[in-house]
């Protein structure tokens, strides 16, 4: 049944095939023995390779080892740990009153423990979850595991369109109702409307729940993400921020009320059975976060933005479609499955790593570069 499976998906266009690569992430990657320009990476500061990071993880390693050997709540919650989350947590203090950090291995078990564990904070068929309908997958399976485990009710709308929440909300009689967006949108790369999301939540008394994969590090003055960015402060905010990505380093991190994560360390079943991330990651991040805060990270964030409006100017398109956006996400819209393979290849062949995006990660007929 497998294989039959796996050569539908192949008929399709629609099969994966892992590439091995041989040099550390970089703006020069190589595979099989040749050599390609990335342009594949979410390493957006450039600091997955930063000298002092891997100088930090040696150090991390020497001072706690290489495993961490238990989950938080056994025994192996590291000081290491204790110090990334506070920082983590003055990161957001700003914009988020009473604010404390939760640190994860992944963004996506951060995201099933943030929407399941807070869909617990009411009785079953007592919740309602709002979600965008292009949010990323990991939020996507995290609302469905929670409407399954809590018989939660379930909504999607157009983030391009919040004013279909306002309606939603006025007839819904749930004491807890929570609004569930990607900050940054992971294929289009346009920015969720979070401060109109945010006035509605407080205008219905919902919480918001931001998942700011590809904006922490990278949005707002300080690189603190789309709050810092678009200067919300709310105890509404259930703030999810990834670590392996303009971080450069591993792991992802929920920060809200301080009483939202004494819940989740309670009820959010995937950091409670989870071992810990080794020490010595925290410890690297530790540096990370010293970089994205620091000079090195705003000449990086500057000469980033540079690059975004050199591709929006210059780049131009007769039959394909260009979304305009501010982030390093930057689109081209092909449609087929067909002509995304073949432009990814035709690029592959002169020298550049743009793989094709296709179903499901996007919707069928926008595959794309």
């Amino acid at each position: 049944m497998a294989q039959e499976q796996i050569a539908d998906l192949d008929l399709q266009l629609l099969k994966r095939t892992l590439r091995v690569t041989e040099t550390p992430c970089d703006t020069q990657a190589q595979v099989a023995g040749r050599k390609l320009k990335a342009f594949c990476s979410n390493d957006y500061l450039g600091l997955a390779n930063h000298p002092d990071l891997a100088s930090a993880l040696a150090e991390g390693a020497k001072l706690y080892g290489v495993g961490s050997g238990a989950s938080h709540l056994i025994s192996r919650h590291s000081i290491a740990h204790e110090l990334l989350e506070k920082r983590l947590a003055s990161f957001q203090a700003t914009y988020i009153p009473q604010a404390r950090a939760l640190f994860f291995s992944t963004g996506y078990m951060a995201n099933l423990a943030a929407i399941t564990g807070l869909a617990k904070l009411a009785g079953r068929g007592e919740v309602s979850l709002y979600s965008a309908k292009l949010n990323h997958a990991s939020l996507i399976d995290g609302v469905r595991l929670a409407s399954a485990q809590t018989n939660t009710a379930v909504t999607l709308f157009d983030h391009a369109c919040p004013s279909e929440l306002v309606e939603l909300l006025k007839a819904d009689k749930k004491p807890l109702k929570i609004i569930v967006t990607d900050g940054v949108f992971s294929t289009d790369g346009d920015l969720a409307p979070v401060k109109e999301l945010l006035k509605i939540a407080e205008q219905h008394d919902a919480l918001l729940l931001i998942d700011d994969a590809h904006g922490f590090g990278v949005l707002g003055e300080n690189g603190h993400g789309i709050l810092e960015q678009e200067m919300l402060f709310s105890d509404r905010i259930i703030y999810i921020g990834t670590l392996g990505k303009a971080a450069g380093v591993s792991g992802a991190f929920i920060c809200a009320q301080d009483s939202f994560i004494e819940w989740l360390v309670q009820k959010g079943r995937p950091y409670i059975y989870s071992t810990a991330t080794p020490p010595s990651i925290a410890h690297t991040l530790l540096k990370s976060l010293d970089l994205i805060e620091g000079e090195a990270g705003s000449k990086r964030r500057k000469h980033l933005n540079q690059l975004i409006s050199i591709w929006q100017e210059e780049m131009q398109f007769v039959s394909r479609v260009k979304v305009s956006s501010c982030t390093p996400i930057q689109p081209v819209i092909l449609g087929s499955n067909a002509s995304a393979l073949m432009a990814a290849k035709l690029l592959d062949e002169a020298g550049y790593w743009i793989p094709a995006i296709r179903p499901p990660t996007v919707p069928l007929g926008s595959s794309r570069l």
